[in-house]
């Protein structure tokens, strides 16, 4: 328990020490309720950072020369699309794809972002990955009804209708378990940082943090990328089985 305490305790000290542009740890009461600011701030700064990545390489595209950033964008674009495809009607998964190809690279900025001394990543705070896991488990069920009608309602009670409570708890877990599976390992992997930083006073105090383990780093780097695939590979797979009927 002291040793527990103890970790905690240097995990806050090494927050503090890194906190160079003074955002407010913790909730913060605006007058209509408490709201931690820090993963609110991080968030908007991720969007700005998808707006710069995403606005140049598409407002002026050629199909002759195309440059290296646009060709990476297509690339990134193409392969998602594929993804839809291999699990979708293509007819289908088409309406898809902004909300595919904007939530991944969300998922991937917010998940890297923690990674950059100073920062932290938006999936680190709960309510990120709960309120985007609500939002896809929402939206599978309302394209399910649009695709499917009443007949969406049909598989709760397949093969037997006393499944009904079971189908129910299974649905449920599908937003519980995308939501945490990403905030885990991301608030894991900075707290694992943080720690790293705090058994060196020095760096993590004077070099605001720009000397931890690279091994580690290079890890969380493919963390990130591996969260955010599973994150979008579940989104897919979960509207898949609202949309598409089974044979």
């Amino acid at each position: 328990m002291a040793a527990e305490e103890a970790s905690k305790s240097m995990v806050e000290q090494v927050h503090e020490s890194l906190n160079v542009w003074g955002f407010p740890h913790g909730p913060v009461d605006l007058g209509f309720g408490a709201i931690n600011l820090e993963p609110v701030i991080m968030a908007w700064v991720v969007m700005i950072l998808i707006a710069i990545f995403t606005v140049p390489p598409t407002r002026n595209m050629s199909l002759k020369r195309p440059g290296k950033w646009q060709l990476m964008v297509e690339e990134l674009y193409n392969f998602l699309k594929g993804l839809v495809n291999e699990n979708l009607d293509p007819r289908k998964g088409a309406g898809l794809m902004c909300l595919i190809f904007t939530l991944f690279l969300f998922l991937l900025f917010s998940n890297l972002w923690g990674l950059i001394p100073t920062m932290m990543s938006p999936t680190a705070d709960l309510n990120a990955p709960i309120a985007l896991a609500v939002m896809v488990f929402v939206l599978s069920i309302l394209l399910g009804i649009k695709y499917k009608g009443v007949k969406y309602f049909k598989h709760f009670i397949e093969p037997f209708f006393f499944f009904l409570p079971l189908s129910i708890l299974e649905e449920l877990a599908k937003p519980i378990t995308l939501a945490f599976r990403l905030y885990g390992n991301i608030y894991a992997g900075e707290v694992l940082i943080a720690v790293l930083l705090g058994m060196f006073h020095f760096t993590g105090t004077v070099l605001g943090g720009f000397i931890p383990s690279v091994i580690w780093y290079a890890f969380s780097i493919f963390v990130g990328f591996i969260q955010a695939f599973i994150f979008i590979m579940l989104t897919i797979a979960y509207i898949s089985q609202a949309v598409e009927e089974v044979h």
